[in-house]
């Protein structure tokens, strides 16, 4: 079999260790650089498979985040920020890790050849649902074996691979290739494969977000609030996306039990909590088109009030 690019030696790599620490610094550092230019090649395909989780989120089916080793870390990172940054209800993401996720600094390797458990772990996997599937090397057995349970029942398959051709990419919908150059330090894909997974998977999921409504100016619109640092984040978004004065921001908030979309609809203007809702379930989540008819219900209703606010 030919040589995978993963496990290739970079071309620096001839007489690394005798070279002085600052000349492997600048390598190492320039390796990273490069791993995250490789993900710009991805962008269609990140973009028609963050589409399909959001519809998976909107539909009430969950994504699967499923990797092994390093991918794995990679992925439940990104798994695990769904709840709080964008609101995403735990239920509706899983995550399977070879192994289990880490509760020390002990990770053992043979766990990503173990597929027997994977089919009662994705027992209940829908049409409605979407798998995430990552591996550097795109052949690990427990990413391809949950990569082919997910095909098999019909389930949206993303698959993140950083060699060329790798086998996942056959059992995916969405085959997103990271072409990374080889590690600086051979087979060590938590360098510059990890990266670009972590890259890929940031953009996926912020892509959803946005699809999903949740995010407004490059404002988290539907993060829990749930610390004094993010109630505080979420008053300045209402104040700053109303122009709401800060005492009014935080009634609001308080009035939507700290869910930011309605107090930002309050705060422009709503009539009650349901009003609010209404409006954002006929937009579909998204708070600029509810915030739209908000300000246009009150030019109509007051010609010659100047509402604050922008919604552009």
């Amino acid at each position: 079999m030919p040589e995978a690019t993963t496990e290739k030696l970079h071309n620096l790599a001839s007489g690394l260790d005798s070279r002085p620490s600052e000349d492997i610094a600048a390598i190492l550092i320039d390796g990273q650089v490069s791993a995250a230019q490789a993900t710009s090649t991805a962008k269609e395909v990140i973009t028609a498979a963050a589409y399909d989780m959001a519809n998976s989120i909107r539909t009430d089916g969950a994504l699967y985040y499923v990797a092994a080793g390093s991918s794995g870390l990679m992925a439940a990172a990104d798994a695990m920020e769904l709840g709080g940054t964008f609101g995403i209800p735990e239920h509706q993401v899983q995550i399977l890790m070879a192994g289990g996720i880490p509760t020390s600094a002990h990770m053992p390797g043979d766990t990503e050849d173990a597929t027997a458990s994977l089919a009662t772990d994705l027992a209940k996997l829908s049409k409605k649902d979407t798998i995430i599937v990552v591996s550097a090397s795109g052949s690990t057995p427990f990413t391809l074996e949950a990569a082919r349970l997910g095909k098999e029942a019909g389930t949206t398959v993303i698959a993140i691979a950083n060699n060329p051709d790798a086998p996942l990419f056959a059992l995916s919908k969405h085959a997103i290739y990271l072409p990374t150059a080889p590690e600086v330090v051979s087979g060590s894909t938590r360098m510059g494969a990890g990266t670009a997974q972590k890259i890929a998977l940031n953009a996926l999921s912020t892509l959803m977000a946005l699809n999903l409504g949740h995010i407004y100016d490059g404002m988290m619109v539907n993060l829990r609030a749930d610390n004094i640092k993010l109630r505080d984040r979420a008053e300045r978004m209402v104040a700053t996306i109303t122009g709401a004065s800060d005492g009014d921001a935080a009634g609001a908030l308080k009035t939507a039990d700290g869910n930011i979309k309605t107090a930002c609809l309050l705060a422009a203007g709503a009539s009650s909590i349901e009003h609010a809702i209404s409006l954002l379930e006929n937009a579909r989540g998204h708070l600029r088109p509810a915030l739209e008819q908000i300000w246009a219900e009150t030019r109509k209703n007051k010609p010659f009030l100047q509402t604050e606010g922008k919604a552009s």
